[in-house]
């Protein structure tokens, strides 16, 4: 297989998506509820919010593969297969992946900013794409320093959730904050759920994540805390607005089964089953919320 082809079949890491689709969902849902009666134009800049998210997912993930893989991070490792420490591509072609998709990121988010006329999220989207690369890039990656899991709460919570929003509505709905914090505090398990799979070995490699610094027991604690966040989030939400947003908490049932596996001390591959339904739930939290406000 050549280095092009598996970088874009083995990259993408589909488990990570909801974390980009999920923000956009339950921003989307707080213009609504500002309200907004959206026409022909919000859609397509709610779209282009969408591949904006999407390709600065897709990024993290070619960047966090180059820079672990190159670091030796990644030589021993439970879970999905690593492009650069398995050799299946090289380096260079995973790290210009990354930069491919950064580059689509930024075209999408400069039409975005054309269409809206909201100037200042230029800036907004430098820090993202600087933020993506920074979580394991660069001398200091701050994935290494125990800050990933703030930073995803930050970025693909409440700055994807609240500009998107903003860019619908034109202003940002104070429950746009709540709607943020709900999805951003899943994106924030689901990477707390990966770290606490890698414990160990990213100790021996020095890199050391949130759960690696916490230790086992508190991590799945922090786990835990986090899933209860995102209820108390949405109740919030709906208490803003309409309580047919708690249609959302529908989505938290899809947490039982990993909550029951983290608190019950699953490791290694047990715990990749707790990735997939953080997702999922993430993605029914942001759908529940919209639905919730369309009713």
């Amino acid at each position: 297989m050549s280095d092009s082809l598996s970088v874009w079949v083995a990259g993408a890491r589909p488990r990570t998506l909801p974390a980009a689709v999920a923000p956009i969902l339950a921003g989307t849902a707080s213009a609504i509820a500002a309200p907004v009666v959206l026409g022909p134009r919000h859609y397509v800049i709610a779209v282009l919010c969408l591949v904006v998210a999407l390709a600065l997912q897709v990024g993290v993930n070619y960047a966090n593969d180059y820079s672990d893989g190159i670091r030796g991070t990644d030589d021993v490792r439970v879970g999905p297969t690593r492009l650069v420490a398995s050799g299946l591509a090289s380096p260079r072609a995973v790290k210009l992946a990354s930069f491919a998709a950064f580059g689509v990121a930024g075209m999408a988010g400069l039409a975005v900013v054309v269409i809206s006329g909201i100037w200042i999220l230029l800036a907004l989207g430098l820090v993202c794409i600087a933020a993506a690369w920074g979580y394991t890039g660069g001398k200091k990656p701050y994935g290494y320093l125990g800050l990933g899991e703030l930073m995803v709460f930050v970025f693909f919570g409440l700055v994807a959730t609240v500009g998107t929003a903003l860019v619908l509505a034109g202003a940002v709905p104070p429950h746009a904050w709540a709607a943020g914090t709900a999805v951003g505090a899943l994106a924030s398990a689901l990477l707390v759920a990966n770290n606490l799979r890698d414990i160990e070995t990213d100790r021996v490699a020095g890199k050391m994540t949130l759960p690696a610094r916490l230790g086992d027991r508190n991590a799945r604690l922090f786990y835990a805390g986090l899933c209860a966040l995102a209820g108390l989030a949405i109740v919030v939400f709906a208490a803003l607005t309409t309580w047919l947003a708690l249609l959302a908490l529908l989505g938290l049932v899809l947490l039982m089964d990993p909550l029951r596996r983290v608190l019950g001390g699953a490791v290694g591959r047990d715990l990749i089953p707790v990735l997939q339904a953080t997702g999922f739930a993430e993605i029914g939290v942001g759908l529940g919320l919209l639905v919730g406000v369309l009713l």
